[in-house]
């Protein structure tokens, strides 16, 4: 087998919520939005893109949110990202447990645990 990479990661969200999901991902973490397949759009949910990573949100009926698992972001700097989410009233929880990496978690406005990071010195 020959691995190329992580096509998108999907999480979860409540239905209806795909509007305050697009302030979140679209406006406070700057995310472009990108249009579902016509197939999928009957589904609901909302995707976006960064030029690195894709992100599917796919409504689930009974909903809850994951406060365990998550994915976790990899940035350059860090700290713009927490100034902006301050801004935005997002609480966030700094975490210095894992050794060579600048990081917190924040959920997302619905709940979900996400988790930012930046390598140390590099």
């Amino acid at each position: 087998m020959n691995w190329l990479s992580l096509d998108h990661v999907q999480l979860a969200i409540p239905v209806g919520s795909e509007d305050l999901c697009r302030t979140f991902y679209g406006t406070i973490l700057g995310w472009r939005e990108v249009p579902k397949p016509e197939s999928l759009a009957g589904r609901g949910g909302v995707w976006f893109c960064t030029e690195s990573f894709r992100i599917h949100l796919g409504v689930e009926k009974d909903f809850r949110p994951a406060k365990k698992a998550h994915p976790a972001f990899l940035l350059k700097n860090l700290d713009i990202l927490a100034e902006k989410m301050a801004a935005y009233d997002v609480i966030i929880e700094w975490d210095n447990n894992l050794e060579g990496y600048k990081r917190f978690y924040a959920d997302d406005v619905v709940g979900n645990r996400l988790e930012f990071m930046q390598k140390e010195n590099g």
